[in-house]
Parts: structure tokens; C-alpha cells; sequence
């Protein structure tokens, strides 16, 4: 990779690194190209990416960016995981890797926030913001549902017994 290559990556994800939610490194010991493919499309499902790059020039993407206090995790060959949903790329990485053992999650940060290991799976064991948001809206709703209810139910009570009398009436 020549000078200018090299220069691009560094710029390019820098600014992919300014703009996301969490990141997520791990070791990278061992994949295949089918199992890079496999982690690379469950990610991008989850809406987030894959970068595989040189630990130094990743070092020099991440200065001057709120995940800089992740830089020490980068020794060996690893992965980076990134989305802008805080959620996403925690949860589609920590998947994967109990289903594979030779992606090791080592660590990863939310904002300016520096996560261990446990810290990203727990991230990863938190609903998604569209659950979230599902959840939110059932709550609001469920007090307006009964609310209108509450308010319909005593026409519909004055409504059946004049139903009741009126068949009373037609029977006798």
C-alpha cells in the first residue's frame, strides 16, 4: 500500500470513527474468509460495518476522535465493528463470537467511554433502540386504550339494557 493509499484509509476512518456509536475491537485469530463474510454481513444487517486494517494506521485514524482511549487494544491481528447505533455492532459482534471461538471480543468504547470485554457484552444484552421505542409507544399507548375504554363503557351499558327492555317489550 503506497504513502497516498495509506493517508486515504487513515482519513476515511477517522471520519467513519467521529461518527459512530460504539466500536468494537476483537482478535481476529484464525477466521477463514467464509467466517470474515459471515461476521461482515450479520453486522451490516445490524447497520453497521467491518474494517480490517493495520493496527498502526488504525491508531492514527482513531487520534482526535472519542474513541481514542481504545487504541491500546490494538496488538495482533484485529477487527474493528462499528455502527452508529449504540447497540448494533456490540450486539451482531458478541453473537458471532460465541458462536465462533476464534473471534475474542477484547474490548471496545461508546462514545467516550472506554468498554472491557464484559462491558461490550453487556452492551450487546440490551434491547435495540426500534425495541426500545416499541416499548415506549406500548406504554404511552395502554393508558390512552383505557382511558377510551373507561370512557366507552357506560354507553355501551345504557345501550344494552334498552336493548334488553326494548326485546322485554317486543316479547310480552
Amino acid at each position: 500500500m503506497d504513502r497516498a493509499a495509506k493517508h486515504e484509509l487513515v482519513t476515511n476512518l477517522h471520519e467513519v470513527l467521529k461518527d459512530t456509536g460504539v466500536v468494537v475491537v476483537a482478535h481476529n485469530t484464525g477466521l477463514v474468509a467464509s467466517q470474515s463474510a459471515e461476521l461482515r454481513k450479520r453486522v451490516k444487517e445490524a447497520g453497521g460495518a467491518v474494517k480490517v486494517a493495520k493496527n498502526k494506521l488504525v491508531k492514527l485514524a482513531l487520534k482526535d476522535t472519542q474513541a481514542e482511549g481504545i487504541s491500546d487494544l490494538f496488538t495482533g491481528p484485529t477487527i474493528l465493528a462499528y455502527s452508529k447505533d449504540p447497540i448494533a455492532a456490540a450486539k451482531a459482534a458478541v453473537n458471532y463470537a460465541k458462536e465462533n471461538e476464534k473471534l475474542v471480543i477484547l474490548g471496545g468504547a461508546m462514545g467516550t467511554s472506554v468498554l472491557d470485554a464484559n462491558g461490550v457484552k453487556a452492551l450487546a444484552e440490551l434491547p435495540s433502540l426500534d425495541e426500545l421505542r416499541a416499548k415506549l409507544i406500548g406504554l404511552l399507548n395502554a393508558p390512552a386504550t383505557k382511558i377510551a375504554r373507561t370512557i366507552k363503557e357506560p354507553g355501551a351499558k345504557l345501550a344494552r339494557v334498552v336493548q334488553a327492555k326494548a326485546s322485554q317489550g317486543e316479547a310480552a
